[in-house]
């Protein structure tokens, strides 16, 4: 990934109300930090946040948090954010580290164009894999739900299987999510780049319903 270096990003992250400095000082206890025990969904890579910020506008009693790696993309995702939501968190973290964040208290997780690691040997360093099936067991705070958007082909094979594998039974699965969408559908600033251009986007939900 190419990251173009952001004016004031220092300033910018060390400001903003959003970005949750100390991530792992809340593992368990989001619901405090939000001061509710409304449903927490998190975005793992948000890019410039476009997704995360809408949801969190038009769902006000669902919790969101924007999970993202470079500073320099947090830096121009948080200057976006209206100053009255009150259920978005962001946080600058690295997505090996999310079983250290959040224990038994996630939702849903959203996978919105993640990084496909094309190359054979990385395959364990994508969103989907059974590195990352393994410790999304253990924030999800009931049955398992995660929502998966990409333009990669490669990628949403591998994800279909290794969600399969693992248990998951795949609903709305689609080969071309914008050929039939709603005028108000919330998408990424990536996403609407590459489908003004025609180019097909991949979507699935995986869902694991725990046994009662």
């Amino acid at each position: 990934m190419r990251l173009r270096n952001v004016k004031n990003k220092e300033e910018i992250l060390s400001s903003s109300a959003f970005l949750v400095k100390n991530p792992k000082d809340y593992c368990g206890k989001w619901h405090e930090y939000f001061g509710n025990n409304h449903p927490i969904y998190i975005e793992i890579g948000m890019g410039k946040g476009q997704f995360i910020r809408e949801n969190a506008k038009r769902y006000p009693d669902i919790n969101f948090i924007g999970i993202e790696k470079y500073d320099s993309v947090v830096a121009k995702c948080l200057p976006k954010i209206d100053d009255n939501l009150s259920n978005l968190a962001i946080i600058r973290m690295d997505a090996l580290d999310i079983d250290s964040v959040f224990s038994q208290e996630v939702s849903r997780i959203y996978l919105n164009f993640s990084d496909p690691w094309p190359k054979k040997r990385h395959h364990l360093r994508r969103l989907s894999s059974k590195v990352f099936l393994e410790k999304y067991k253990s924030i999800f705070l009931g049955d398992y739900d995660i929502c998966m958007r990409t333009d990669n082909a490669d990628l949403f094979c591998y994800s279909l299987m290794s969600f399969s594998e693992a248990g998951y039974v795949l609903k709305n699965l689609t080969l071309d999510l914008h050929s039939d969408i709603p005028l108000d559908f919330i998408t990424t600033e990536y996403e609407d780049r590459f489908s003004s251009k025609g180019m097909p986007i991949y979507a699935v939900e995986a869902i694991k319903c725990l046994k009662k």
